[in-house]
């Protein structure tokens, strides 16, 4: 398999590690190149690179299996930036406090230093970025003499009057991700931080501003009910709203950075006339981290691989390759360095995964008008009061 990827074949004595990672979509594949490098400037070092599958339960179902039973067989995990606390906390990563200087964390954005932090102790260390961001038609802002919203409220004024007159009239509004799963609670957590609240407050109380909140809430379900944003959204995830985008039939979409090359693609509807900003309140932080296995026999060549992956040539190759971001705000594509400056990360905590998945059918619920929003938002807490550990 080393043969395969390009290396010479590695002789008996030599030390080998494993990467575990997701697939990078490149042309060509960023990685083995990397990883070759990294083996010329480590003689008696082979690095195998073994991808995960493709959706992101999958590969959380493999690392908690694989790393409750302290598996030796990886020794650098790739993951995403929702499980380093979580990991973190069942003894499953590296300690890299004192292995990561503080001038290197200080060129990564502070978001992702942050994600990657628990009790104080680092845990893995950033590699590739995302943010929520918000596209819109500037064509048909311009023709309406308007600048991008700063708010959601001038974002739903903003749609009624764009789609109700001129070029516009007759596109949806505001498309979003709206069916139930992960996305969804991201959409509605931009929503809290734009109402200047959360999910978890001081302590990890659970919805420190419940009439905050709710107000939220209610908006993003009013948005439906007036038809700002079109009923699709209820079972719409980030292609599906791209591609609807995309064709020219919507003015603001909020999504993820990678669409923004396909909306400029040489026979896009909307080619050259697509703009971006940022979401009101910050954008969530997407993304991905590399952390070293505590059952890893070779942690100090693990730690080196990290530091040599995330260091700035491989982001900058990964990047080219990808699309995927860096990490470091001075390696990002100054359009997006504001927009990628705002990213908040999603609370940060080990069990996140109870969190967003206990709120999923409530919020999905309230946005689909079959439960009141305080009364999906009051299942919810009163679950979450339940599940979650003391104290709050």
């Amino acid at each position: 398999m080393l043969a395969a990827c390009g290396g010479a074949r590695a002789p008996d004595d030599a030390v080998r590690l494993v990467l575990r990672h997701s697939r990078m979509v490149g042309d060509p594949d960023p990685l083995p190149p990397l990883l070759r490098q990294f083996e010329r400037l480590h003689p008696g070092v082979r690095v195998a690179s073994e991808p995960l599958p493709w959706t992101a339960d999958v590969q959380h179902q493999f690392y908690v299996i694989n790393l409750e039973g302290r598996s030796p067989g990886f020794d650098v995990l790739m993951l995403d930036v929702i499980w380093v606390p979580e990991f973190a906390r069942a003894g499953w990563l590296l300690d890299l406090s004192e292995r990561w200087r503080a001038a290197d964390r200080a060129t990564h954005a502070p978001a992702t230093v942050e994600a990657a932090t628990l009790g104080g102790r680092v845990w893995a260390v950033p590699w590739v970025m995302n943010v929520g961001l918000l596209y819109y038609r500037s064509d048909l802002l311009a023709a309406h003499g308007l600048a991008p919203p700063r708010t959601y409220e001038e974002l739903a004024a903003q749609a009624r009057r764009v789609t109700g007159a001129g070029p516009g009239r007759g596109l949806d509004g505001f498309l979003w991700q709206g069916r139930q799963y992960e996305g969804l609670v991201v959409n509605i957590l931009e929503s809290f931080w734009a109402a200047g609240t959360d999910l978890l407050g001081p302590g990890g109380r659970v919805l420190p501003d419940m009439a905050r909140a709710r107000d939220a809430l209610a908006f993003r379900r009013e948005l439906l009910a007036a038809g700002v944003s079109p009923a699709m959204v209820l079972g719409a995830d980030e292609e599906q709203t791209r591609r609807a985008f995309g064709r020219g039939g919507a003015v603001f979409l909020r999504n993820w950075p990678y669409a923004r090359e396909l909306f400029e693609a040489a026979g896009s509807a909307v080619r050259g006339r697509v703009g971006i900003a940022p979401l009101p309140g910050g954008g969530a932080l997407g993304g991905a981290h590399l952390a070293v296995s505590r059952a890893s026999r070779h942690p100090d060549l693990a730690w080196r691989l990290v530091e040599f992956l995330a260091a700035p040539p491989a982001q900058q190759a990964i990047a080219a390759a990808t699309g995927l971001h860096p990490t470091r705000p001075a390696l990002v594509d100054p359009a997006l360095r504001e927009i990628f400056a705002g990213a908040r990360p999603r609370p940060v905590t080990p069990w996140y995964q109870t969190l967003s998945a206990t709120l999923q059918p409530e919020l999905s619920a309230a946005v689909a008008g079959v439960k009141s929003p305080a009364r999906a938002l009051a299942d919810a807490e009163r679950r979450l009061e339940y599940f979650l550990p003391g104290p709050r």
